[in-house]
């Protein structure tokens, strides 16, 4: 089955506590996007952030690192409870496979993350390391933005190589996720959906998390 992330980048920061219990109830993880203002033009939030949902969390937590020096802030995630941590090969280039290394030795689930105009080849060298892989839909940075088309075919590809080597890794899409191109992605390969603005702001929060699982 498709697992569901909503973003909680998107959620109401003044009452986070009630967008957390939506995770919980319908939901299979909690997504959250660490943003530092150098490795990407904005700053979300830092680990007091991340402990608040982590004390009340039901579900595995998926850190999205947008950071440089990734590295630094492995041992601080996986102390408050992070159970998938996945860093962009932009930020670690040469370095992924140490960055990887080291997330697996705190007992965190790795995967390696690639904005869109990073060819999908770029980390073919790391898909036996890693768990997942994160492909952005959109450009790591900022909430909303309009979902690109091209996310498709880099998911092929990147499940087509997965095939070839017999790997079974869990592929995630980020960016501009809804119920209206859930069920394409899903049949491109995409294993896990990140929706922010698709979920938080639905009427029907419920009801949208069910209909993103849905192949059509």
């Amino acid at each position: 089955m498709v697992r569901i992330a909503p973003s909680m980048l998107a959620a109401d920061f003044l009452h986070l506590g009630e967008s957390a219990v939506i995770v919980n109830r319908y939901a299979d993880l909690f997504h959250l996007d660490i943003m530092d203002g150098t490795f990407v033009p904005n700053i979300s939030f830092g680990f007091p952030v991340v402990e608040a949902i982590a004390s009340v969390a039901e579900k595995p937590m998926d850190v999205h690192l947008m950071i440089v020096h990734p590295e630094k802030y492995v041992e601080r995630f996986a102390r408050v409870g992070t159970s998938m941590l996945s860093f962009h090969y932009e930020a670690a280039g040469e370095q992924s496979g140490e960055v990887i290394r080291l997330i697996r030795s705190f007992g965190m689930s790795p995967g390696i993350v690639i904005n869109p105009d990073c060819p999908v080849e770029k980390i073919f060298p790391y898909l036996e390391d890693v768990d997942y892989v994160l492909i952005m839909s959109v450009f790591a940075g900022f909430g909303g933005q309009k979902f690109m088309d091209t996310t498709y075919d880099r998911i092929r590809t990147l499940k087509k190589e997965l095939d070839r080597r017999g790997l079974r890794r869990d592929i995630e899409v980020d960016g501009g996720v809804s119920p209206s191109n859930a069920p394409a992605l899903i049949e491109a390969g995409a294993t896990m959906l990140v929706a922010g603005s698709a979920v938080f702001n639905s009427e029907d929060p419920a009801a949208t998390i069910a209909s993103m699982r849905q192949r059509i």
